[in-house]
């Protein structure tokens, strides 16, 4: 085969000799993707998508796109599939309009982004280098419309932030929140509209409560919704966001030390909620409680909170679908409604009020996890979180995000980070800024 290979998109059914019903054949030095058996335009994609993740898988690292059949939804569904977290690939996508070029180009640049550094070793990646890595990104797109702070080891304990703390004070690296204000309108007293919060967990042992190893070392991905929502506004600041929105990380390292958070601690949060630590492997809603009042005191109509949060969500959906959760129906019918025209795949699950008195203490007014038998743990999650934003829910929708990271390749994806929400995210920011 030839150095460049060319692949193009057929109508027609491949060759019998390839098999019957092949997606993929070949001829000299071009691949043909056959869309014959694709029914509707989101198996088109899929069979797009699988094609691509062959040729990769195959070790053909050269590609360039041809023929006329080609689209920005096929382009970026190519794009998704011919990635690995090594190597280098490259990849020509041939003709097209220049609206569609700068639109590819904002959707690839966002989703590497997130693959990359949620792939990241975690000794690269630790609270204030993603923290940082935000921040430089965001501010290459937006430069001075940024402003941001940064909040840091012993000075969240004294600025009341006794989640993001508390589950970081066992690492020798100091936990971070980072808040990041979006500004676009040139006045200071311009309202926040909304507000993105993201689990910044960047290497997860599960702390006292340990993870098996097998179950460890993806945990590195536990930044996973830190670097989701910050994709997110990467490419919503690309497609011409015009209103203020702020950006809230909490990022920490759950490890085991002396200095480490411990079951039976009590947490007392800025708005009086005492937490008892029942489980030290249920840290990410300990950190977002904090980013998600931050969020509620900036005045945000709209709040977003993302997190690879609970295995009890990819039990439930597996990894295709990320779970949606309001309380408020009009956002958990945006936030679908946003996966959809962006060709992600979200699924709701159910939260109401009454979830939360199934997070019991004797000891405080919430544990962190609930003990009953039967209870679901994606929905007590998302329950926990509802405590820590304002006027019960309004305005708030809470992604779990079982679908952003595969924890081995398959015929879609390669091993790692998928930028599977990236879209949605931004969508929806789209639609609550407009």
């Amino acid at each position: 085969m030839a150095d460049m290979m060319k692949v193009a998109l057929s109508t027609q059914a491949a060759a019998a000799h390839w098999g019957e019903g092949a997606q993929l054949s070949f001829n000299g030095d071009e691949a043909q993707i056959h869309l014959g058996a694709a029914g509707q335009e989101k198996d088109v994609l899929r069979t797009v998508q699988r094609a691509a993740r062959r040729l990769e898988s195959s070790g053909i690292k050269r590609v360039t796109l041809a023929g006329e059949e080609w689209d920005l939804e096929r382009r970026y569904a190519f794009a998704q599939g011919f990635y690995a977290a090594k190597g280098a690939r490259e990849l020509d996508f041939g003709q097209q309009s220049d609206a569609d070029a700068r639109e590819l180009d904002a959707l690839l640049k966002a989703a590497r982004w997130v693959r990359d550094i949620t792939n990241g070793s975690p000794e690269e990646i630790y609270p204030m280098s993603l923290a940082e890595s935000a921040l430089l990104l965001i501010r290459g797109l937006a430069g001075d419309q940024v402003t941001a702070r940064i909040t840091a080891g012993e000075a969240l304990r004294e600025s009341g932030h006794i989640g993001i703390w508390s589950v970081g004070r066992g690492s020798e690296r100091e936990p971070v929140l980072l808040e990041l204000d979006y500004n676009p309108t040139g006045d200071r007293h311009a309202p926040v509209v909304a507000a993105l919060v993201g689990k910044g967990i960047t290497f997860d042992s599960g702390g006292y409560s340990m993870k098996s190893s097998d179950n460890m070392l993806p945990m590195k991905s536990d930044m996973g919704g830190a670097a989701m929502v910050t994709g997110a506004l990467a490419l919503a600041i690309s497609r011409g966001l015009n209103q203020r929105v702020k950006l809230i990380l909490c990022c920490a390292e759950n490890l085991v030390s002396g200095h480490a958070f411990k079951l039976g601690d009590i947490l007392t949060y800025k708005n009086g909620i005492s937490v008892e630590i029942q489980n030290t492997d249920a840290e990410g809603r300990l950190v977002l409680a904090d980013g998600l009042m931050a969020a509620s005191d900036s005045g945000a109509a709209y709040i977003l909170d993302a997190a690879t949060l609970t295995g009890a969500a990819k039990m439930a959906l597996g990894r295709d679908y990320n779970a949606v959760f309001a309380l408020d129906e009009t956002e958990q019918q945006r936030a679908l409604a946003a996966a959809k025209v962006e060709n992600e795949q979200a699924w709701a699950l159910p939260l109401e009020p009454w979830h939360a008195s199934q997070l019991t203490s004797a000891f405080a007014d919430l544990g962190n996890v609930a003990s009953a038998e039967g209870t679901a743990g994606a929905t007590t999650a998302a329950a926990f979180l509802s405590r820590f934003v304002r006027d019960e829910g309004k305005g708030w929708v809470h992604l779990d995000l079982a679908a952003s990271y595969q924890k081995s390749g398959n015929d879609l994806w390669a091993t790692g980070a998928k930028g599977h929400g990236l879209r949605t995210i931004a969508r929806w920011l789209q639609e609550v800024t407009a």
